[in-house]
């Protein structure tokens, strides 16, 4: 058996979605309509912007559709005019009715961030790195009315190195997740793209990040600080606090040694960074960003503000 699948609708807002855009587009796929989230204010201006998805379709001429409510029978009525034979998800951003992903004939398949069933939800890149995880990767996906728990279609994995941040893990598995979509529509094409059950014991939940889960607590051990710093890394950002201000920090690094200063001291300060006590092993950071500042390097810093050593960083 064939499946044809020769018009696709696509569904996705933020950077991540893109390269799954862009791929499929090579791939010279007929996709006939894109589906992302109304514009946004953006920047200090509060200017509207457009999602980096629409910027992508309006460039290469795809119809653009951007609904505010998508649980209606008119938003229904409108997919239904693009006769799609398959729906394409990747960060769309919102939880999908039941009647349009069984819409298509060969339903509704999604590029998830994650390795399936860990990491469920709306940050499982964040999630991963937060939790210390050595790998992740993309999960293809059959969509269902649950939260990521639809079948397994395809899955590839990717380590994550120890200097990831969200940002750079985000942009490596965009492009994987490109990848492996193509090979997903191919495989559907040939009807080999056979479903998995995922085993709901071994599910865990990636939810929305907080900015209160910033906040960094010196008693962990330096790994745990450093992995919140880079999880958390460009948005909320994590932070200390200093002299009733808070400070954020970048490009962590952990630094064998067992301390014998309270946590959240400073030990040591040069151009290479500011190492920090904590409860286990210490941390140097290279960058920061003080409050009604830019970021930049420890050493641009002191420029303008010395820290002396023995200075306590802690909560607010």
């Amino acid at each position: 058996m064939i499946n044809r699948i020769n018009r696709i609708i696509f569904m996705g807002t933020p950077d991540f979605a893109v390269p799954s855009l862009q791929a499929i587009l090579d791939h010279k796929e007929n996709v006939v309509a894109v589906v992302t989230q109304p514009d946004r204010p953006k920047g200090r201006g509060r200017k509207l912007a457009p999602p980096p998805v629409k910027v992508l379709a309006e460039q290469t001429g795809i119809p653009v559709l951007q609904p505010t409510k998508i649980k209606t029978e008119e938003y229904l009525a409108t997919i239904r005019e693009f006769d799609p034979d398959l729906i394409v998800v990747t960060a769309y951003g919102r939880i999908l009715p039941g009647p349009l992903l069984r819409l298509p004939p060969l339903g509704t398949i999604n590029v998830h961030g994650s390795l399936l069933p860990g990491y469920r939800g709306a940050a499982p890149i964040q999630r991963a790195i937060l939790a210390g995880e050595k790998e992740t990767g993309i999960t293809i996906m059959q969509m269902d009315e649950g939260m990521d728990t639809g079948d397994i279609l395809l899955q590839a994995s990717l380590p994550i190195k120890a200097d990831d941040t969200s940002t750079t893990l985000g942009a490596k598995m965009a492009k994987l997740g490109g990848r492996l979509l193509i090979e997903a529509l191919e495989l559907l094409r040939l009807d080999k793209l056979p479903p998995t059950r995922q085993d709901n014991h071994l599910a865990t939940e990636a939810p929305p990040l907080t900015k209160e889960e910033g906040e960094i607590d010196w008693s962990r051990p330096a790994a745990g600080i450093s992995c919140l710093i880079r999880g958390l890394d460009p948005w909320p950002l994590a932070y200390t606090w200093h002299e009733g201000q808070w400070l954020r920090l970048f490009r962590p690094e952990v630094i064998s040694g067992e301390p014998m200063e309270p946590p959240g001291t400073l030990c040591r300060i040069d151009r290479d960074g500011m190492m920090i006590a904590t409860g286990h092993d210490y941390l140097l950071v290279r960058e920061v960003q003080r409050e009604g500042g830019n970021r930049m390097s420890v050493q641009a810093f002191l420029q303008g503000r010395p820290l002396k050593i023995g200075t306590r960083f802690s909560a607010k």
